[in-house]
């Protein structure tokens, strides 16, 4: 059988000076999966989209801005992720027109400082690429994050550099 994964986009949105993120607080649904979790912007690729539209699309639902520039700066495979295996395409957006509303279907919208985003609450695998998102000495990465019972599997996970 072949490897099928949900196909994602995941979008931080930075500042001008680069010094603050745009994030998402999922608070807003009592069944959300990531309930209590801050994490970027982004959804599902759909059918027929490629991940640049489908990140542009999600951008604009959930905040309402308009994508006028970013980068790839990398992909994740989280296999295991709630019982589903998901792959990930992980942009920086560094242009963009408009502004976002304070809140979201998902949500609070808020922009955080990029230095102290890792105090955040978010999925613990998580913590090993958002830090390659912001770091301009690091080449585009693909990580492979497992997942099994809702946390990742620490002694499994990797990061590769391309």
């Amino acid at each position: 059988m072949p490897f099928s994964p949900e196909l994602t986009t995941l979008g931080y949105i930075v500042s001008r000076d680069r010094r603050r993120v745009l994030l998402v607080h999922r608070v807003a649904r009592d069944h959300d999966e990531q309930l209590g979790k801050y994490n970027g912007l982004g959804g599902k690729v759909e059918p027929g989209e490629d991940v640049v539209e489908a990140m542009k699309r999600e951008v604009r639902e959930e905040a309402g801005l308009d994508v006028t520039e970013m980068t790839l700066r990398g992909t994740v495979s989280w296999p295991g992720f709630n019982g589903r295996d998901v792959f990930g395409f992980v942009f920086l957006i560094t242009g963009f027109d408009g502004e976002p509303p304070e809140a979201n279907d998902e949500g609070t919208l808020a922009w955080h400082d990029v230095a102290t985003i890792m105090d955040l609450p978010m999925w613990d695998g998580d913590r090993h690429f958002v830090p390659l998102v912001f770091d301009d000495s690091v080449p585009q990465f693909h990580g492979v994050i497992p997942y099994d019972g809702g946390h990742s599997v620490e002694s499994a996970w990797r990061v590769s550099y391309l």
